[in-house]
């Protein structure tokens, strides 16, 4: 009987360079945090939400997909949707409130690392139209935007940030790990023909945004974050956090 393990011949590089761009990216925006420049690690965090957004369509689209991928994007996501946001909106707005303000942002980056650990367990069980609990690019999203919309509208004052802030952190944390759908888009297939409308209509949104990123995008990520509370309220489905046993789904090592 032969024992001997298979090596793994290689990885895909194509995919895994865009992962490493939302890794970077991550990475970028702690440091910017640290160093008080909070609007650059803002929006380091959504370019790395479009890296996210691409390394998946391209490993899908080239037949690239494979567990070392799933894995790294993971570990990736953690880092720039849940450990960069988390310590964005510390330094940024809950330092002063001391161990409420860190406590919050700890509680966010738990949360993000339950929806991300969810996610790779449920993933072949769920209807892939819609996600459970709010995504963590998504999330993390709100926190960034929130940070560009404040000083597109109030400049870079340093006063304290109010306390609502807090409350943002942690209701967005509980919908990372609450029962709520959201729509995932994963239907939406940009190579078959469609429409001309179709185009025109994406051609106005991007003018849109560029128009005044910081208050479009900002709305974009707070309308997204509450379709799914509003939409369970319509269709009444319960939004208690999801319990998950680790017998119901068993991951290969």
């Amino acid at each position: 009987m032969n024992n001997t393990v298979e090596r793994p011949k290689g990885i895909y590089l194509l995919p895994n360079i865009f992962t490493t761009g939302n890794l970077f990216a991550g990475f970028y925006s702690i440091i910017a945090s640290v160093n008080g420049e909070y609007e650059k690690a803002a929006v380091a965090i959504l370019f790395g939400a479009f890296f996210d957004s691409v390394d998946g369509k391209i490993a899908r689209w080239t037949r690239t997909t494979s567990k070392f991928g799933v894995e790294y994007d993971s570990l990736s996501d953690l880092v720039s949707f849940g450990m960069a946001p988390a310590i964005l909106s510390f330094l940024w707005a809950l330092k002063p409130f001391g161990r409420i303000g860190w406590l919050a942002a700890f509680i966010f980056m738990v949360g993000g690392a339950f929806r991300l650990a969810r996610f790779n367990v449920i993933t072949d069980v769920v209807d892939k139209k819609y996600f459970v609990g709010l995504p963590i690019p998504a999330a993390a999203g709100v926190i960034a935007t929130s940070v560009l919309a404040y000083h597109h509208f109030f400049g870079y004052s340093e006063s304290d940030k109010p306390f609502w802030f807090v409350v943002v952190v942690l209701g967005i944390a509980f919908l990372m790990v609450s029962n709520i759908r959201y729509y995932s888009f994963k239907d939406i297939d940009l190579i078959k023909r469609r429409p001309f409308k179709i185009l025109l209509f994406l051609v106005l949104g991007a003018l849109v945004i560029a128009a005044d990123p910081e208050s479009v995008l900002f709305l974009m990520s707070v309308v997204y974050a509450l379709s799914g509370v509003v939409e369970g309220i319509r269709h009444r489905k319960s939004v208690d956090v999801l319990d998950i046993d680790d017998e119901d789904v068993v991951k290969e090592d």
